[in-house]
């Protein structure tokens, strides 16, 4: 008997132990993280664009030796795209990659920021425009002044629309209903379009069952990982923006938490994922048109004289429309103004 109870008290005591460090592992664990931050972005799980944001998220528990843990949130797991901004704003989430163009009116210097309908596709002019021309200071203010931290934006490639019918000429868009937010809906509406707002994940369901006739994607890839044309096979040829620039953010208050040198991480991180994006999309994006032309995709015809002109004419307006926005708009439309008149 006596033998039973000091056997019996040795595997108590055993699995005590076990059970003691295991706990204590956990509590290491959960505790080995100085900030825990939520991240909210625009892509899928498993999509070419939402590893590069988890590679983004990587990249910052790197910089700051594991201090920041980053928990990804891909699209459709909590916040939606249309509500990222305002998440960030409230702390609901910690950092989000928000397509500006969902939040025109939360934030109109967004969708100057992403870059109106005839844009440039000079990356090296976009670069200095940020960087050189004073757009980064604007931006700062304009998201500082709704309780957010603007970081290293990334470069996108062209905009297209794709559609469920041959577009032969810009008279073709009378009447359809395009998912096209922002300054880019204004642009197709300029044309007779009716423009509507969803989100990339709702997009293949909205063309296949017929809620709208085509959209634009961020880039090509968009179109290619949404497998949109399984329901829409036709892509005008004239881009609607010749790129698109997209941001990081950060809660204010979270940002305010952080050491000059976690900071300084940080932004070095978004500086590497700027980097990334540029590179892959234009990499993606020439395997995103051979894949999806290999499914059927169809290019319109070459567009004539007069189409140019009244693509050229449709986002001629833009410019004085959304410099009356509010004065972020302003201070970055009269960079351009003067960029312009050089």
């Amino acid at each position: 008997m006596i033998n039973l109870f000091k056997s019996v008290k040795r595997n108590f005591l055993t699995t005590t132990v076990v059970a003691l460090l295991g706990i204590m592992t956990l509590v290491d664990t959960v505790s080995a993280a100085d900030h825990n931050w939520r991240f909210g972005n625009l892509y899928g799980r498993g999509t070419a664009f939402g590893e590069v944001y988890k590679n983004l998220a990587d990249g910052i528990e790197k910089r700051t030796g594991g201090k920041i843990k980053v928990d990804m949130r891909f699209a459709g797991e909590g916040v939606g795209q249309a509500g990222l901004l305002a998440a960030t704003k409230s702390g609901l989430i910690t950092m989000a990659a928000p397509f500006q163009s969902m939040h025109a009116g939360e934030l109109p210097a967004g969708v100057v920021e992403i870059g109106l309908p005839g844009g440039t596709s000079d990356t090296d002019e976009l670069y200095k425009l940020f960087h050189e021309d004073g757009w980064d200071k604007i931006l700062k203010k304009a998201y500082g002044a709704q309780g957010l931290v603007w970081l290293e934006p990334y470069i996108q490639t062209p905009v297209y629309i794709i559609t469920k019918k041959p577009i032969n000429s810009v008279e073709d868009f009378k009447g359809l209903k395009i998912r096209a937010p922002g300054a880019y809906g204004k642009f197709l509406r300029n044309l007779g379009a009716t423009p509507v707002s969803l989100s990339w994940g709702e997009i293949y369901t909205s063309l296949a069952t017929g809620v709208i006739d085509g959209s634009i994607g961020s880039n090509l890839i968009d179109h290619r990982d949404g497998n949109h044309v399984e329901v829409a096979k036709y892509m005008y040829k004239l881009p609607l923006a010749g790129a698109q620039v997209l941001p990081i953010v950060v809660n204010k208050s979270a940002w305010n938490k952080l050491t000059p040198k976690l900071q300084e991480a940080v932004h070095a991180a978004t500086v590497d994922h700027a980097k990334e994006q540029l590179e892959k999309s234009k990499k993606w994006e020439a395997e995103a048109v051979a894949q999806m032309e290999a499914k059927g995709l169809k290019w319109s015809p070459e567009p004539s004289a007069a189409d140019k002109k009244a693509w050229k004419a449709a986002g001629a307006s833009l410019w004085d429309e959304y410099s009356s926005k509010d004065k972020y708009c302003k201070e970055l439309i009269d960079v351009l103004r003067a960029q312009a008149s050089k």
